[in-house]
């Protein structure tokens, strides 16, 4: 499939602009007049994540709808700000634009970067540079990591942010010893019975996991969305078989299911 032509994508995103203006409009329909920030929120979250569950799926067609429904969230988003005198969809678009040439000045400008490590590099650095000139320099290095992010998320941006500046271990065999750590502190926690004793150790061995993924280069977010999706087909799977036998799972014995998962990790 060719590229997009720049200028018929721009007409189409117009339309869009176009299309959310007349919903929120006088004439317009009662949901999309009555839709706020904070309402519109939760929309903004399970539109991204159906377009991470169309990549996880493979599904091309889906992921193209769906990152039509985030481009709407968009315009949606941008045109309650217009309304309100805050800022529009032009704004965002040249804020956008503007990041990215800035940010890439070994593309846009002379600077150079051979490798993505030292693009990552310079990329840092910028932010940095424009902290200080937000007059935020004095700002600590995680405050720009949203708390509102999913746990497993914030705690992958807060280990790279600080493994950034020289706060991390050397290297993966060190995250390995520091989980085996954590493991026995949790056995201990068990023992000892206290709820709030074991959320601690659980939280300490989810954040050590987090950056052992980091060193091994894997997305820990995106490892656990493909576990979840095999275990959904493994347990979809084995649910069929019982069927075939007029069961549920709730009317089989667990070593009957544990035969059948293995069956299932085989099919």
């Amino acid at each position: 499939m060719p590229l997009a032509d720049p200028q018929r994508a721009g007409e189409q995103f117009r339309r869009l602009i176009e299309i959310m203006a007349r919903l929120r409009g006088p004439d317009g329909c009662p949901w999309d007049r009555r839709q706020t920030f904070d309402s519109l929120k939760p929309y903004l979250l399970e539109e991204t994540y159906e377009a991470l569950d169309a990549v996880d799926r493979r599904d091309w067609t889906a992921l193209a709808e769906e990152l039509g429904d985030l481009l709407l969230e968009v315009a949606f988003f941008s045109q309650v700000a217009a309304e309100q005198d805050l800022f529009n969809v032009e704004d965002a678009l040249r804020a956008i634009n503007e990041k990215l040439i800035r940010r890439h000045p070994h593309v846009f400008g002379d600077a150079v970067a051979s490798t993505p490590e030292e693009v990552k590099q310079r990329w840092d650095q910028i932010k940095a540079d424009e902290r200080r000139e937000r007059g935020r320099e004095g700002a600590g290095l995680l405050d720009s990591v949203p708390r509102a992010l999913p746990a497993l998320v914030e705690a992958s941006q807060i280990s790279s942010r600080v493994a950034a500046v020289g706060f991390d271990w050397h290297n993966a065999d060190e995250v390995l010893e520091k989980l085996n750590e954590e493991l026995a502190e949790l056995a201990s926690a068990r023992r000892a019975a206290s709820r709030e004793l074991l959320e601690e150790e659980i939280g300490d061995l989810l954040f050590t996991l987090v950056n052992l993924a980091r060193f091994l280069g894997v997305d820990p977010e995106q490892a656990l969305r493909r576990t979840n999706a095999k275990f959904r087909r493994r347990f979809a799977w084995l649910e069929e078989r019982l069927r075939e036998q007029g069961r549920s799972p709730a009317e089989a014995t667990l070593e009957e299911m544990e035969a059948l998962w293995q069956q299932a990790k085989q099919d």
